[in-house]
């Protein structure tokens, strides 16, 4: 006998929800692989369990952009609708459109935190890991480009400092030759000062004496002249 129609209603078992939920995943995920397969079309299947575990088949390896492609078709149409509709539900409408982008974009970012990665495929996962390895590449030429730079900047201040070093211990030879020759000067003028006085006195105590002596044999000679005046007898 074969195997009789299913009512479709909610299983109250919980053993037998989740048995039966693990089931037709499998198979649904299995049909929207062999549809994308056979007829070549683009297929995006999003499942969430009663706990709110996410399950998902993307035909694509980023299903963002059959999301995008969704959003674009289905926002075309909604504008035909919502000339007709009062303006606060296109706000609505674009919430919603928003809201689910969002939703991608964090299950993406947390994808990339290595969270909540059991309901992703193979072929998903490896598309995961390609896209993590490009960015870990771009930030590595970043990081490198800035350390090349910072090194760059170093070696410009060090040799900023080197010519500044230089042209000081210039200016320092340059103050240290003048000082020599000034001492130098010095001492040369305090040694021609040492010569000329010693000099200078040894003519004063010879014109001195010279006038002594010059002095002296004029009073002799005054005396004898002045005693040739006298009688010899008042002499004695």
């Amino acid at each position: 006998m074969g195997r009789g129609r299913v009512q479709l209603k909610k299983i109250e078992n919980k053993i037998n929800r989740q048995v039966t939920f693990s089931k037709r995943r499998s198979g649904l995920l299995k049909k929207a692989h062999e549809i994308s397969v056979l007829c070549d079309a683009e297929v995006a299947l999003i499942v969430f369990s009663n706990k709110g575990k996410l399950y998902e088949y993307s035909s694509d390896p980023c299903m963002e952009k059959i999301l995008e492609r969704y959003e674009r078709y289905s926002y075309a149409e909604r504008q035909h609708v919502a000339n007709d509709q009062p303006q606060n539900e296109n706000w609505i409408i674009e919430h919603a459109r928003l809201k689910t982008r969002l939703e991608v974009i964090q299950k993406n970012q947390r994808n990339f935190m290595g969270e909540e990665l059991d309901g992703l495929s193979m072929k998903e996962l490896q598309h995961l890991e390609h896209q993590l390895d490009s960015a870990l590449k771009q930030i590595r030429s970043r990081k490198n480009q800035l350390m090349y730079e910072s090194i760059s900047e170093l070696s410009k201040k060090d040799k900023a400092l080197q010519e500044k070093n230089k042209l000081l211990t210039t200016k320092i030879k340059e103050k240290e030759k003048a000082l020599a020759q000034l001492e130098q000067q010095n001492e040369d003028m305090n040694l021609a000062s040492t010569v000329l006085v010693p000099q200078s006195l040894e003519t004063l105590n010879i014109g001195s004496s010279l006038e002594d002596r010059d002095d002296g044999g004029n009073n002799e000679e005054s005396q004898t002249h002045g005693n040739a005046h006298f009688p010899p007898w008042m002499l004695n």
